[in-house]
């Protein structure tokens, strides 16, 4: 069983940064496809970036795509989601999503495990 729990998010201005992190337990994050997705108030949940658990490589959405960096760091067993240049419409709850072995893809129901979410608001 994966356990996956989110921190870092927040309240900040639009324009500046945070930081998520996504700590899993129950199974090493070097065999994990991660995944970040978020829900806004009235919105359905979208897909943000993913990280493939055998080569490393990353994929965005375009709305995110320039502002928004993910990573992994297999010895902590955690996945990070460094995100910039803030803007309002990232407001929303943001969930770490896990596949065993899976593909890089932004959808969500070939994700295994989540989180419980963590709030992020930007401020205009």
């Amino acid at each position: 069983q994966v356990q996956l729990v989110e921190s870092g998010g927040g309240l900040v201005q639009a324009g500046g940064s945070l930081r998520l992190s996504c700590v899993a337990s129950g199974f090493p994050v070097s065999s994990l496809t991660m995944g970040w997705f978020r829900q806004a108030p009235g919105k359905e949940r979208e897909f943000v970036s993913g990280i493939s658990w055998n080569d490393g490589r990353t994929y965005y959405a375009d709305s995110v795509k320039g502002r928004f960096t993910i990573s992994r760091d297999n010895a902590k067993n955690t996945v990070y989601l460094q995100m910039t240049s803030l803007k309002p419409e990232d407001t929303a709850v943001y969930y770490c999503a896990a596949a065993r072995w899976g593909s890089l893809n932004s959808i969500s129901s070939r994700y295994e495990y989540w989180g419980q979410g963590t709030q992020v608001t930007v401020s205009s």
